[in-house]
């Protein structure tokens, strides 16, 4: 079964749709490459992707291992730098991750930072993307 369509609007927009939900969100091109921003582009997705992944994973590690943390309310902050030379493409993404909860444990901290390193999405990008993650504990 398909997880989503996109579908091209013109003018360097899409629409893609999550089949199962029927939640939509817009693409735009980014100004930097001939685009209005006025949206996502299809590299923010991406390093947005990331962030989500990482505290997802974190969310579910957490309950499955009964941890005495609080997610709830954990800001990531994601910077996508793209590189200077072609090809096109994004060659690091910073994230900064500012948790609310501030009695979260040493050894509880460890592994949510390694769970962060492991998540789905950061294993799958390529290993030349620079992935430069920052807790704020």
């Amino acid at each position: 079964m398909a997880t989503s369509k996109v579908i091209y609007q013109g003018e360097l927009r899409t629409t893609a749709t999550h089949l199962a939900s029927g939640e939509s969100i817009l693409t735009d091109a980014p100004v930097d490459n001939q685009g209005k921003g006025e949206a996502f582009s299809p590299t923010d997705l991406t390093a947005t992707s990331l962030a989500a992944c990482i505290i997802t994973t974190m969310g579910i590690y957490a309950k499955r291992e009964n941890m005495d943390v609080q997610l709830e309310h954990t800001e990531l902050e994601v910077t996508k730098v793209m590189s200077k030379e072609p090809p096109r493409r994004i060659a690091e993404i910073h994230i900064t991750i500012t948790f609310k909860d501030k009695n979260i444990s040493e050894h509880h901290k460890t592994v949510l930072e390694r769970v962060a390193h492991t998540c789905p999405v950061a294993i799958s990008l390529h290993p030349d993307l620079k992935q430069v993650i920052n807790f704020v504990w």
